[in-house]
């Protein structure tokens, strides 16, 4: 069918409920996550525990993405999402108080507020990527991909920020308070930005003619298809790397470059700076240069995986070589490429989600959606528990983290090879390229 693309305010709106989604997520994964260990005592694996459980729900992305599929519209299902998101942090603080006076029932409505949380990211987060997937023109695909992250970094950083002063002094009546004003106001702004949007046309519509398989019969269409899986394959090799330094980062500038936790922190927020660099280069340059098409992204894609690759051999090297290592320039590095991949690579996937034709887009989102959270559960986990595991072997603390970063090199080499194997065009037209045409 013929409709007019989603304008660049249609993006921003869309961006806003990214935004939404990270302040809320921001709560449970940085904010509670240190009042558990700080205020409360509780063991530092007890929060990590939770944060990977989140991970594990959103195994059901693929469900929520067909959901949606099914139903012809992604509203609703954001909705849903945003909703059970909202929800989660309040019960989650409400978990605190019963742990306060170890009550039995506090670690069950824990883990169900994470739940709550991990699914509530998968239904509104993967129903929201298949809506700009089917509503925004492929030209205009690798700058969306960039706003949306950004917007969504930008809502992190400013909840942070805003929950950090109105915090103090601390008691578990202000948190509840605070948590509950940065919930609701997160909802009403996703509310408002996703008001109206389908109302719209939209660049791929559902083919009306035939009813869409069952969830069962289009996961396994999806998997049969060859570039589909490596396409899986290299998102979930990719978020690995990408993740594996999350956790060890920091500790690393403190233990070997004698970094205080200020300095460590400014070290992580070069490194967000890197990314945001990265994925605006992609997102102005990706759509200058025909970057919207999956062939046209595959450059920066594997350029990101490479620069990334050489980042962390530099750290490796500056495990070795001490403090007169240029640490701040091989983070920023880093993180410059990391967001060049990353932005390209869901500018790709957008590409790609349309692949199986109308009405797969969320099946597809939920997939890929599904293998980015395993490998971010996993990579935290794996990067940390190398270093420990290195140590008590008797490695030297730069031997360990070296070999880590080693190996988070050799998973980026492993991904750019996966992109390198992308069709240049697709092996067969993109249905958003048809409706445009």
């Amino acid at each position: 069918m013929s409709a007019a693309p989603l304008g660049w305010p249609g993006i921003v709106r869309l961006g806003m409920v990214q935004s939404a989604i990270g302040a809320i997520v921001m709560l449970a994964t940085s904010l509670l996550n240190r009042v558990m260990v700080v205020e409360y005592a509780l063991p530092a694996a007890l929060p990590a525990a939770l944060v990977a459980w989140h991970y594990a729900v959103q195994l059901t992305r693929p469900a929520w993405g067909h959901g949606s599929d099914r139903g012809r519209r992604r509203t609703p299902w954001i909705v849903l999402g945003m909703g059970t998101l909202a929800l989660g942090p309040l019960l989650a603080v409400d978990a605190l108080a019963f742990f306060a006076t170890r009550s039995v029932a506090a670690l069950p409505l824990a883990i169900l507020a994470f739940a709550m949380i991990g699914a509530g990211v998968g239904a509104a987060g993967t129903s929201l990527l298949a809506l700009l997937a089917t509503s925004v023109a492929p030209a205009r695909r690798a700058a969306a991909a960039a706003i949306t992250w950004i917007m969504m970094v930008a809502g992190i950083a400013v909840t942070a920020g805003v929950t950090g002063a109105l915090i103090d002094p601390f008691s578990l009546q202000r948190l509840a308070i605070v948590a509950s004003g940065v919930a609701g106001v997160a909802f009403s702004v996703a509310m408002l930005a996703i008001w109206g949007v389908e109302r719209r046309p939209l660049l791929v519509a559902p083919t009306e003619e035939r009813p869409l398989p069952s969830f069962g019969a289009a996961l396994g269409e999806m998997l049969t298809d060859a570039e589909a899986r490596r396409f899986t394959l290299f998102v979930f090799l990719s978020m690995l790397a990408y993740a594996m330094q999350d956790l060890i980062l920091e500790p690393f500038a403190g233990l070997l470059f004698a970094f205080t936790p200020g300095q460590s922190t400014q070290l992580s927020g070069v490194q967000h700076g890197g990314v945001l660099l990265g994925m605006i280069l992609v997102g102005v340059g990706g759509s200058a240069f025909g970057g919207a098409r999956r062939g046209h992204l595959r450059p920066w894609i594997v350029a990101g995986c490479i620069g990334s690759a050489a980042a962390l051999l530099g750290l490796a090297l500056a495990a070795s070589a001490g403090p007169g290592w240029p640490l701040a320039a091989n983070i920023a590095l880093l993180g410059f490429a990391n967001g060049v991949f990353a932005v390209a690579a869901i500018g790709a996937m957008m590409a790609l989600a349309g692949a199986g034709g109308g009405g797969r887009e969320g099946i597809r989102m939920g997939v890929w959606g599904a293998a980015q959270a395993i490998a971010f559960a996993l990579g935290g986990l794996i990067g940390a528990l190398g270093v420990d595991i290195g140590r008590a072997l008797g490695g030297s603390a730069s031997a360990t983290f070296g070999a880590v970063f080693v190996g988070e090199a050799l998973l980026f080499l492993l991904a750019a090879a996966l992109a390198l194997r992308m069709p240049s065009h697709g092996s067969r037209p993109v249905a958003v390229r048809e409706a445009t045409a």
